[in-house]
């Protein structure tokens, strides 16, 4: 069994890979391999898609890959492999996003990512630095979560939803921002999971054993 966390040059994955490559060895997960190979990503029992930068720039990149967007989305789509998103790997989920342009997302969750807008003026943009989550439904990844458990947030857009019922968890920043989207086989978190101290290392962990 392994892992694989996608490079398509869009971060640094080196505190991801150590995060991933930890929980794996504490719930005999398996492997975990960065990777920009299309043909490691379609035979992966687990995808995950990191992401720092803007929306255009990071699909640009990923659709750049030779052959990696197809086997990223035949793998999710068509074998049904678990995936997790994290910060602009989350937003990639969305059906578009509208930073600096307007450009087609993966569509695996409806909803559009948009600026966020604190009705707060003292809050300023980025979001930058740890909040509490607020648990709006129940999800395998999220077991031994509660609301009021922080993570660690750096963005300045989030997804808006069409569909609430793919919010799993938000924050309060001057109004409710998406924190954890998901359905399916799918799950993408805002924040960054292996900055979250125990919070973020138990929903690897939970990932990693997910059996959906």
């Amino acid at each position: 069994m392994h892992t694989v966390l996608i490079d398509y040059e869009s971060g640094n994955l080196h505190s991801a890979h150590k995060a991933f490559e930890r929980m794996a060895r504490e719930v005999d997960a398996g492997e975990v391999i960065v990777t920009s190979d299309a043909e490691v990503v379609a035979q992966a029992d687990r995808i995950v898609l990191p992401g720092d930068g803007a929306f255009p720039a990071c699909m640009a990149a990923l659709k750049g890959q030779g052959g990696l967007y197809a086997a990223m989305r035949e793998a999710v789509e068509e074998r049904g492999r678990p995936f997790m998103g994290i910060c602009v790997g989350m937003q990639l989920m969305a059906r578009l996003g509208r930073e600096y342009e307007d450009t087609d997302g993966l569509a695996w969750v409806d909803g559009e990512v948009v600026r966020i807008a604190p009705n707060d003026p003292a809050l300023k943009v980025p979001h930058m630095g740890w909040n509490d989550l607020v648990i709006d439904a129940p999800h395998p990844v999220l077991d031994g979560v509660t609301s009021g458990d922080h993570a660690y947030f750096v963005h300045s857009y989030h997804m808006a939803l069409t569909t609430p019922g793919d919010r799993i968890a938000h924050v309060d920043y001057g109004g409710p921002v998406t924190a954890i989207v998901g359905n399916g086989t799918r799950i993408g978190l805002q924040f960054h999971p292996e900055k979250s101290q125990a919070t973020g290392l138990r929903m690897i962990a939970n990932f990693l054993s997910w059996k959906p």
